[in-house]
């Protein structure tokens, strides 16, 4: 992808340190240019705050020397069947001994459900550790037919997965069997699995392999470039007796809590050999249950890569160690050139073709003979008087182009700068972030549109238009966000937003976007009005009987399965890294895809325009935001399709689900409908102003 080549970049701007930085600035009578350009900034720098620091792209690179601690840290639990990531210490698992402390988290984080926390496990740079003894905790009752399981079984049940960091590297998940050994770079790695009889095992050790890479140009300095996990179910028999120098915590391991009774040859002491797969599959060895007292344990694994920089460590993480073949994207760009190309080619051959006729038989000089036959005329030309009328509702017309016009910005802005690599996924959460800003920052393109849109529509009541650009859609996404923050904190998720974040979007919303939305009506107030090329009659033409196909079902129908063809194989992507948290940073095939798509709804709806015309009927301007947003609706009925392979059965998934899509969909169908209407009217502008009206 187009960002790896900027990752690359990073070790030649070490020293190009760029920091973030807040002003205080108080006004006290200055514009309202000011105040925004003000609250913009302010804002700006308050959501990045907890990365004071940072490099272009993405991250500064941390060096250790030999035997220097290594921070592992523990994310969310994550499971595609119930999409509520969970808090890691929410199940009984091994604690540090002053309790867990939380990372700085910015908004964008908290948005996404992470919550990253530290872990008892310790880990030092290039020393091998074998069969450490992390603690021994209660998982609660065992099962039984009737009771309730604990909520460990239930978790491995629910196939939840551990999120583990080192130096924010995500931890990779190594599969083995008596066949074959595969690494998954994504998903993390399973809390357990449920055997043959049924039943629930936890995996209770895991093989740390971390890979590093010596700095070049320094001595005795190393980065992490890889970090794999391998879990294993062992159960270990264990008595709780052990020696007086073995209760003691050096330095660099942890104190011994238990003597092993039937040690697997990985875990007798003094033992150098790390535990393999035929260790824990041999003879006479048993997983062990999700249930009662467990001892966790782990190794660790240093191995060194010379053929792995630093900078390139990311690459096998967001190209998935090539699970999706690169030419299935570029077969996704082909499938959508050939979209684009045969409505390209439908519109040469009937638009421009019977329009050039059209026009010069419209601008023909009639001859005496034509005259006295009295001609009659035919055709688009007929509702020239009409074409311009305003369309009912215009008020709602206007808000929801201006909307549109607010989020086409945004998602170009995102994704062009996401493309460029800007939007490092070594920064989690900033994505969130880059949307939210940008959307508020766009709010002066959302009032502009609106307020010229409703100025050339002759309404009055602009103060009803402004305010609803300023309040409609971004209220509606924050009711459904709080409906879901409460069916999440209903599942006890990591997805319920605390409060004070939950306040960081107000301020953003009416602190930032909504001065921004009416600083953007000011001036599409004072800008002139869309000039027509033609006047507009007093009296309204009669439309005749429309044709079975010029109804509303079925453009809706044509107009949005082209536009949803030429991009339906990226969306199946995206969903993907959505709920089932695959990597997707393909931003350069996203915006070339995104470019198509905008392309395809203004060639479908130009067409289904000028067909509309050359049936009398000039009532365009809904129907043209119609057949464009019409996208969204197979956007959702395709969600529908997918939300299958989730194997989801709890109703706060399906709510959590369908109430995010729903959003997104609707989001969808006022930006491709803005796309529809600002085409359609630029057409008609070109053709009516290429003819003589008498």
């Amino acid at each position: 992808v187009w960002s790896n080549a900027a990752l690359s970049r990073v070790d030649s701007i070490h020293s190009n340190r760029t920091r973030l930085s807040s002003r205080s600035i108080h006004p006290s009578s200055i514009t309202m240019m000011k105040q925004a350009l003000l609250l913009a900034a302010t804002t700006t720098a308050t959501l990045l705050a907890p990365c004071s620091a940072y490099y272009l792209p993405g991250v500064n690179p941390q060096s250790f020397i030999e035997g220097q601690p290594v921070k592992l840290k523990v994310n969310k639990m994550t499971s595609t069947k119930t999409l509520m990531p969970l808090d890691y210490y929410f199940l009984p698992f091994c604690a540090p001994e002053a309790g867990p402390e939380l990372d700085n988290e910015n908004l964008g984080e908290f948005l996404a459900g992470d919550r990253i926390e530290s872990s008892p496990y310790l880990l030092y740079m290039k020393k091998d550790m074998y069969c450490e003894q992390v603690c021994i905790n209660n998982l609660g009752r065992g099962e039984q037919k009737g009771v309730q399981p604990n909520k460990v079984v239930k978790a491995i049940r629910r196939q939840y997965h551990n999120n583990w960091i080192v130096d924010n590297l995500p931890s990779a998940h190594k599969v083995e069997d008596d066949m074959e050994s595969a690494t998954r770079y994504w998903h993390g790695f399973p809390l357990g699995f449920v055997a043959d009889d049924k039943k629930a095992y936890i995996h209770n050790h895991v093989n740390l392999e971390i890979m590093y890479h010596p700095v070049e140009h320094e001595t005795d300095s190393y980065r992490v470039v890889r970090f794999t996990v391998e879990p294993f179910s062992i159960k270990h028999d264990y008595e709780l007796s052990v020696s007086e120098a073995d209760k003691v915590k050096s330095d660099n391991m942890l104190p011994r809590i238990a003597t092993i009774s039937n040690p697997i040859a990985s875990c007798v002491p003094g033992s150098q050999r790390h535990t393999s797969y035929e260790m824990v599959t041999g003879i006479g060895r048993q997983p062990q249950i999700a249930s009662g007292k467990v001892l966790f344990t782990y190794d660790v694994t240093w191995i060194e890569n010379l053929d792995l920089p630093w900078a390139s460590r990311w690459d096998i993480y967001l190209s998935m160690d090539d699970a999706i073949p690169a030419k299935i994207h570029w077969m996704s760009i082909a499938n959508s050139m050939v979209i684009v190309l045969v409505l390209s080619a439908m519109i040469a051959a009937i638009l421009v073709r019977n329009l050039r006729r059209d026009i010069n038989r419209y601008n023909k000089l009639a001859t005496d003979e034509e005259k006295a036959e009295e001609l009659e005329e035919y055709g688009w030309k007929l509702v020239h008087a009409d074409v311009f009328r305003p369309p009912s509702q215009p008020l709602w017309l206007s808000v929801m182009c201006g909307t549109g016009a607010q989020l086409l910005c945004m998602s170009m802005l995102t994704i062009l700068f996401s493309a460029l690599g800007f939007m490092s996924p070594a920064r989690r959460g900033h994505l969130l972030v880059a949307e939210l800003v940008f959307f508020a920052m766009m709010g002066t393109v959302g009032g502009y549109v609106t307020a010229r849109m409703y100025k050339t529509f002759k309404g009055n009541n602009w103060q009803t238009a402004t305010a609803a650009t300023a309040l409609a859609f971004p209220g509606l996404a924050f009711g459904i966000f709080l409906i879901m923050n409460v069916v999440a904190l209903s599942q006890k998720s990591t997805d319920a937003v605390p409060f004070l974040m939950i306040l960081v979007l107000v301020v953003l919303w009416f602190g930032l976007s909504t001065p921004l939305v009416f600083l953007g009506a000011y001036f599409g107030y004072r800008a002139e009005a869309i000039e027509y090329p033609v006047n507009t009659s007093s009296i309204p033409r009669q439309i005749p009987d429309q044709p079975w196909f010029m109804g509303i079902p079925f453009t809706l129908a044509i107009g949005g399965i082209l536009p949803f063809g030429s991009c339906f194989v990226e969306l199946y992507y995206m969903l993907a890294s959505v709920w089932m948290d695959f990597y997707y940073y393909v931003f350069g095939i996203l915006f070339l895809v995104c470019l198509i798509l905008l392309v395809t709804c203004a060639e479908i709806t130009i067409l289904f325009t000028y067909f509309q015309l050359c049936s009398e009927d000039y009532h365009w301007w809904w129907r043209s935001f119609s057949n464009a947003g019409s996208t969204a609706i197979y956007v959702f009925l395709y969600s529908i399709v997918y939300f299958k392979q989730l194997e989801a059965s709890s109703l706060a998934t399906y709510v959590m689900y369908f109430g995010y899509m729903g959003l997104v969909c609707t989001g969808l169908f006022v930006m491709m409908g803005f796309v529809g209407v600002s085409t359609s009217l630029y057409f008609n502008k070109i053709i009516f102003g290429s003819i003589k009206i008498d």
